[in-house]
């Protein structure tokens, strides 16, 4: 099996002789081979957190989840303060496989950290650079990123000691998986778990714990037919019905969860969790029973959601709330995830206050969950009740490494409340933590550009672009921009280049209705103006048609608008 992996921008061999006075410490391998996940990481929190704590206690204190989860050997030294509850969880109680994008919290927390206790004008040296677990690789990235070089200078190498064989046996490997998969450590759960698959007997109990991690963590990954033919070697390996339920599940979630909604197929999904249905309604342990079927029903209920079968899907996860009633305090997590769905589906039905209830009994289960404070938050927000969404927010800010999602969220709330600095301020965040975040360059170019930082916003335009070509939305800001600068026909290309894309695009409407007025089409900017009113009435759109209508001799249409317009306020 062939593992997708990125690679560091890394240099040739280290020079011979480092300038002893300016290293932060000593050479760091950064071969996975050995450790596994943040080898890099681990080494340099080893130098960097103190025997005892003094006056630094604050400032480990503040990254106990990230420092933990990349050096658990320091728990001696930092005490856990933020702990979820699935760390004192049986193994089969633990259901939740963190998302793949917490590592790059987990990264952005570890490079805070060193910026913030390393003594400036130090440089860290790496050799095997490209032998790097993904996890480093992020890290590493993220601290080149966030920490000027004046404070730290990184050097990469891609050369250095080759490491001894892996020779671990099953035992080993699976202590290292497990931690694996409790983080996040998705890369690794594949590698390591195929090569415990390897050293145990196919069928087995411990060749399934390996085989149900890495299949796990290829769908997390998106490599959903690697995992599939996982998922394939369990059935031709073992009777044992549940493990044939748990693959029959974990089949029908690849097509009910894959990442490109046209590659989706409900009806096979379908297909499979009705086996898995079938499966687990017939195990003779009840509570197994209880559980199993629960967790079922719930991923039944994720297709009927898929379908828009709202109804059906809320039926389903009732039913699967009733069944964990059965296994009185055992299973929490799960409990948890139902009630968190069951908020969901509520709030799209219109029952809010039933879905606030659900949601506040979620958290109560696991405070320092982040997830379920940032759903409530949103719910909140589209309530109008601004003051008790931020606050959600900003719990899930707390409650672990840096949330770019909780900064965007509480960008989008300033954004409505007028605060447009905090805003931008929030939105550079986002930014900063993840560069890939398509949505915040879109949403902080528009802002830019309605506050007349025209640069600024182009220079927002052409990173967004270089993330996703021909958005839509950016193409409509550049129409904007380009407009504003004179350029009409470059504004014309973008703006019909956005209409064409997004025909529903309220705002693409309306730019190039103002486009065509700028360049005296005044019908076309009347008709384009009355789409975008059409799709989303908004006082200037109603303003800017009337500012036409009167320019073609239609003064009671135009009167007409600017009445509509006025009573927006």
């Amino acid at each position: 099996m062939t593992e997708a992996r990125s690679h560091l921008r890394v240099r040739g061999e280290p020079p011979a002789r480092w300038g002893a006075a300016r290293l932060l410490m000593p050479l760091i391998d950064a071969h996975r081979r050995p450790r596994g996940p943040y080898t890099v990481a681990a080494a340099l929190l080893r130098h960097l957190v103190p025997p005892t704590l003094d006056r630094s206690a604050e400032l480990v204190e503040a990254h106990d989840i990230e420092i933990l989860a990349a050096a658990p050997e320091l728990a001696g030294r930092v005490p856990a303060g933020r702990v979820t509850i699935d760390v004192g969880l049986a193994d089969d109680e633990r259901i939740l496989v963190p998302a793949p994008r917490r590592t790059l919290r987990l990264a952005n927390g570890i490079a805070e950290f060193v910026r913030d206790a390393v003594r400036p004008g130090r440089t860290l040296a790496v050799c095997n650079g490209a032998e790097a677990d993904p996890t480093d690789i992020e890290l590493l990235d993220a601290m080149m990123r966030r920490i000027p070089p004046a404070t730290l200078t990184i050097m990469l190498y891609s050369d250095g000691p080759e490491p001894a064989p892996d020779t671990r046996g099953a035992d080993e490997l699976w202590t290292v998986v497990d931690r694996s998969m409790r983080e996040g450590f998705l890369h690794a759960v594949v590698e390591l778990g195929e090569r415990g698959m390897a050293r145990t007997e196919p069928g087995g109990e411990r060749w399934w714990r390996f085989a149900q991690r890495t299949a796990t963590a290829l769908g997390g990954l998106g490599r959903t037919e690697e995992a599939r033919a996982v998922w394939d070697r369990v059935r031709a390996a073992s009777q044992d019905p549940k493990m044939h339920a748990a693959s029959a599940y974990g089949t029908a979630m690849l097509d009910a969860r894959h990442p490109d909604p046209a590659r989706r197929d409900l009806a096979r999904a379908r297909r499979w969790i009705n086996e898995a249905i079938a499966i687990s309604t017939l195990l003779p342990d009840p509570a197994e029973r209880a559980f199993k079927l629960g967790f079922d029903r719930n991923g039944l209920a994720l297709i009927e959601l898929r379908h828009g079968r709202l109804g059906a899907a809320l039926s389903l996860v009732e039913s699967a709330i009733e069944l964990a009633r059965e296994l009185g305090e055992r299973h929490p997590l799960h409990r948890m995830v139902l009630l968190a769905n069951r908020a969901q589906l509520l709030s799209a039905l219109g029952h809010t206050k039933e879905a606030l209830e659900d949601y506040a009994a979620a958290i109560a289960i696991d405070p320092v969950f982040p997830d379920y404070y940032l759903d409530r938050g949103n719910l909140l927000f589209r309530l109008g009740q601004y003051e008790e969404a931020l606050a959600d927010y900003e719990r899930a800010m707390r409650a672990g490494p840096p949330l770019p999602e909780a900064h965007y969220n509480r960008a989008e709330l300033r954004t409505v409340r007028g605060d447009t600095d905090g805003a931008l301020a929030d939105l550079g965040q986002v930014i900063e933590l993840d560069p890939g975040y398509l949505d915040a360059y879109i949403n902080r170019a528009g802002l830019l550009a309605a506050a007349g930082r025209d640069e600024e916003a182009r220079a927002d335009v052409t990173a967004g672009l270089a993330l996703a070509p021909g958005n839509p939305h950016l193409l409509t800001v550049l129409g904007q921009l380009e407009t504003a600068a004179g350029r009409l026909a470059e504004a014309r290309t973008a703006l019909d280049q956005a209409v064409d894309t997004a025909p529903g695009l309220a705002a693409a409407w309306g730019n190039r209705g103002v486009l065509r007025y700028a360049g005296g089409d005044l019908e076309g900017a009347v008709e384009d103006l009355s789409r975008a009113i059409e799709l989303q009435p908004q006082p200037d759109l109603y303003t800017n048609r009337a500012i036409a209508l009167r320019a073609l001799g239609r003064d009671a249409a135009a009167d007409a608008d600017d009445h509509r317009a006025s009573r927006f306020s």
